[in-house]
C-alpha cells in the first residue's frame, strides 16, 4: 500500500508539471551552428576529380563524367580539355555522415547543410542526384569568421611584401644606362 501511494504521488506530481518534450513536426528543433544534416553540392565547383568517391569508406558516392575540349583562347594556342559532370549521386541509406568527402574536396564543391528532413518511404529514394543536392546549397550557412587574434596567413604576408617591392620599384626612377 505504501508503494502504491508513493507511485500515485509521483504520477500526480508529473501530471501537474509542464511537459518538456518538444512536439517535433509542430515545433522545429533549434540546431547548433554548423550542424551536420545532409551534404550539399555546388556543381560549378566540382571538377569530377573523384577524390570524394575514392575516400568514402561506405562507397556511397557515384560520379560519372566525360571530357570535352574548349577551343584555344588565343590564336595558335592548343585546345584545353575539361571534365563535365554528368552524374553525382549520394546514397544516404549507406552514408555514415563521417564528413570525409567534405574534408577531402579540394575545390569546395561539397558542404554540410543543416537540413535534416529528407526521410523517404522507400529506401531506393534515398539516393539523391545532383539536382537535389544542389537545392540544399541555399541552406548552407556562411563560413565562420576568422579568429581576430590569429596570425595572418603566410600567403597574405608574402603577397604584401611582393606588392611593397613592386611599389618601391615604381617610385624609384630607372637609372640611365652608362
Amino acid at each position: 500500500m505504501k508503494g502504491l501511494l508513493k507511485g500515485l504521488r509521483v504520477t500526480w506530481h508529473n501530471l501537474t508539471r509542464r511537459a518538456v518534450t518538444q512536439q517535433y513536426p509542430d515545433v522545429l528543433p533549434q540546431l547548433p551552428p554548423r550542424s551536420r544534416g545532409v551534404i550539399a553540392l555546388q556543381e560549378e565547383n566540382c571538377t569530377s576529380c573523384m577524390l570524394c568517391a575514392r575516400e568514402c569508406p561506405a562507397w556511397c558516392i557515384y560520379i560519372d563524367s566525360h571530357k570535352e575540349t574548349a577551343p584555344p583562347a588565343t590564336e595558335g594556342g592548343r585546345e584545353r580539355s575539361f571534365n563535365v559532370l554528368d552524374r553525382f549521386d549520394i546514397d544516404y541509406s549507406l552514408c555514415m555522415y563521417c564528413g570525409i568527402c567534405v574534408e577531402v574536396c579540394p575545390f569546395d564543391a561539397l558542404h554540410w547543410s543543416p537540413e535534416f528532413e529528407y526521410a523517404e518511404l522507400d529506401i531506393r529514394d534515398l539516393t539523391h542526384d545532383k539536382d537535389r543536392l544542389r537545392e540544399w546549397m541555399w541552406t548552407v550557412p556562411p563560413p565562420q569568421p576568422l579568429d581576430p587574434a590569429a596570425e595572418p596567413p603566410k600567403e597574405i604576408g608574402v603577397a604584401e611584401r611582393a606588392a611593397e617591392r613592386e611599389a618601391a620599384k615604381a617610385q624609384d626612377p630607372p637609372e640611365p644606362p652608362a
